[in-house]
């Protein structure tokens, strides 16, 4: 059940196609599965949380035989590809609608490795998109002349289960600058990306992307930004989605955690490489945290331990409209699940999963695998920012194409991975083991043990 309170202002808050999502059923507890039917059930109405665990769990059953699963909002019901009659009557008996598809999770897979290899073109992204039973390959509009003809030729060798389509716009990560103004797609600038992340403020171009300007009352960020701006509540009680600030560039905070018992966030990893401490001001008067790890490329995360040990870190995302969504667990996104997304710039916004496991080029040797694909908008200034299924965190921004006036395509790092590897854990309770000699690729350090080290122990 959702749970949603008053946000306070105070600056201190309380504390036809093939996909397998692996964990749903282990994050989804009181989802009422329907696995537990008679044999000859046949298809039945689900809810999403059901249907997870339900497609979850036949994936498991099935094996080789289940090609991925969706939900269909449209009649309630969760689809299951499958390879054969056998394993579509046992699909149907627990529940499902079966549809036999022609191509297995195996071969779909060794396709996006085979577009790694071949396609590895900026401006592309592709996932698996269980409706259609094939990998969906996006060219945004800077992919034309020899880029364009080059995947073609990729592509054409893979003929039945690729499907090629154009973005309208270009893929980016959804940074912003620090006053609030998002790099827009016709920012012509430089890349803005040095050895550690942004360089100066002119390489990012002078496109607007929407952002808002914000301004610093009281120690609250205000921000003009479009659907309510992230309003960070001083040094302390920043919600999920809230504008956070550093090193010239401006990005939202995704979801508090625990490293260990202390205090952190998750945020974007293009962000923690852009700067190694961020304040909840653009003026930098209201500290927050300092990066102990980030991922970028490869992965897009990056947790931030909070410089005060006392500091409050509500595990609540902010809606924008005086409220806050209470988070009381993780889920693995599905396709067909409904989300929304909190962010600094744009407020909260929401959509569908459409695709799993894609990768996106976002030029300059910046690419990045595992991400959840959306339908939902984003704009510059929303990076690191949280997706959020009912109580259940999901995502964080990384980046995509088009805004909230026209649409476009949004890709998130999973939260699942940034908290396996991080060793970090939602909520309040004691950290779990990180990744065995920490993140080796990214903007901070990661020194041995667990991986990471408080700063404020130095």
């Amino acid at each position: 059940m959702s749970h949603r309170r008053v946000k306070k202002r105070t600056g201190a808050t309380a504390g036809a196609g093939a996909v397998v999502v692996a964990a749903a059923a282990i994050v989804l507890p009181n989802a009422s599965a329907s696995w537990n039917e008679p044999a000859g059930a046949g298809p039945r109405t689900l809810t999403f949380a059901s249907a997870a665990q339900l497609g979850s769990t036949l994936a498991a059953d099935l094996g080789a035989d289940a090609a991925g699963w969706y939900f269909d909002d449209g009649d309630d019901r969760l689809v299951m590809n499958v390879l054969d009659e056998e394993a579509a009557r046992a699909a149907e008996s627990r529940g499902a609608r079966a549809v036999i598809v022609e191509n297995s999770m195996a071969e779909l897979k060794a396709v996006t490795r085979t577009l790694g290899d071949t396609a590895s073109i900026p401006g592309t992204a592709w996932s698996i998109d269980p409706r259609t039973n094939k990998v969906v390959v996006l060219a945004d509009r800077t992919v034309t002349g020899e880029r364009m003809a080059a995947l073609r030729q990729a592509t054409g060798a893979l003929d039945g289960t690729v499907t090629v389509k154009r973005s309208a716009g270009e893929f980016r990560p959804f940074t912003g600058n620090r006053d609030g103004v998002g790099r827009g797609e016709d920012g012509r600038g430089g890349d803005g990306f040095g050895e550690n992340g942004f360089g100066d403020d002119d390489s990012r171009g002078n496109g607007t992307g929407g952002g808002g300007t914000g301004s610093v009352t009281g120690g609250n960020e205000t921000g003009g930004a479009t659907g309510g701006g992230g309003g960070a509540e001083g040094a302390g009680g920043v919600d999920g989605g809230d504008a956070i600030f550093g090193g010239g560039s401006r990005c939202s905070l995704g979801f508090n955690v625990t490293l260990d018992g202390v205090p952190a966030f998750l945020t974007a990893g293009h962000c923690g490489n852009a700067s190694r401490t961020w304040t909840a001001d653009a003026r930098g008067g209201a500290p927050l945290g300092t990066v102990v790890a980030s991922r970028f490329p490869v992965s897009d995360f990056a947790l931030v331990v909070y410089d005060d040990p006392a500091a409050p870190a509500p595990g609540t995302v902010d809606l924008k409209d005086g409220t806050v969504q209470e988070i009381t667990r993780v889920a693995e996104a599905s396709v067909g699940m409904r989300v929304q997304r909190s962010g600094s710039t744009t407020g909260l916004s929401a959509g569908t999963v459409t695709g799993l496991n894609a990768t996106v080029n976002y030029g300059n040797g910046d690419i990045v695998n595992g991400l959840i694909q959306t339908d939902v908008c984003a704009e510059p200034g929303d990076s690191g920012g949280a997706m959020f299924s009912g109580d259940a965190a999901v995502g964080l921004t990384s980046g995509g194409s088009g805004d909230c006036t026209r649409g476009g395509e949004t890709f998130f790092q999973p939260v699942t991975t940034a908290l396996e590897v991080t060793g970090a854990q939602l909520g309040a309770g004691g950290g779990g083991g990180g990744a065995d000699g920490g993140i080796e690729d990214g903007g901070a350090e990661a020194p041995a043990g667990n991986g990471f080290r408080d700063p404020r122990r130095n």
